[in-house]
């Protein structure tokens, strides 16, 4: 995937290709200020304003902004992260508009990614709930769309003691779609169209 760099503070400022330009402008300069992007558009963007507007937000944060048809701004976006399968597994979820983070969770022993999109989905609704909020909630997870949907986290990990606060989770997680009603729309992120979902922790 091809990568756009921007120096805010450096030797020079601006728009770099390739990670060898941008270096040759930030490396060994007191107070260096650059972040790279996935599109040339959300780049060019980004260097109008400030790095500050930027910083701790994922390398693909802006991409959305310039689709023909982009996903409702004022939503929250989740994603989770797995180290092997089971593996180390967090989870977390974003406000899209502005990149700031909502909630971090783990990382848990033994989970697995699905089971982490299920419970961030399910995280996302219970804090809105507990805002009133009717927001939607957007996922890159077919699957962990349809647990949600179904209200059951259909996994085939295996509980053990290594993993026994993730099941403790799910099962919250499970009780309390049984006890609501969710007004929220859960939506797919539509990652061709929109870039990688915000919230992904960039670690492909």
């Amino acid at each position: 995937m091809a990568k756009y760099y921007v120096v805010w503070k450096g030797r020079k400022t601006g728009v770099f290709t390739s990670w060898a330009e941008c270096a040759a402008q930030v490396q060994g300069f007191n107070g260096a200020r650059y972040k790279s992007f996935t599109s040339r558009q959300a780049a060019e963007q980004a260097l109008k304003g400030k790095h500050s507007a930027q910083a701790g937000k994922p390398v693909s944060s802006g991409d959305w902004l310039f689709a023909a048809q982009p996903p409702v701004a004022a939503s929250v976006v989740v994603d989770a992260a797995c180290s092997g399968s089971p593996g180390r597994m967090e989870f977390q979820g974003l406000d899209l508009q502005t990149g700031k983070e909502l909630f971090h969770r783990g990382p848990f022993r033994n989970g697995t990614n699905n089971v982490g999109e299920f419970l961030a989905i399910v995280q996302a609704l219970m804090l809105l709930e507990k805002k009133k909020s009717t927001l939607p909630v957007y996922s890159d997870s077919k699957i962990a769309i349809g647990w949600v949907k179904k209200k059951r986290c259909n996994t085939n990990l295996v509980a053990d003691e290594t993993n026994r606060v993730l099941f403790e989770l799910i099962n919250e997680a499970e009780d309390w779609l049984d006890e609501h009603k969710i007004p929220n729309p859960v939506l797919k992120w539509d990652t061709r169209a929109w870039g990688e979902n915000p919230a992904d922790f960039n670690r492909k």
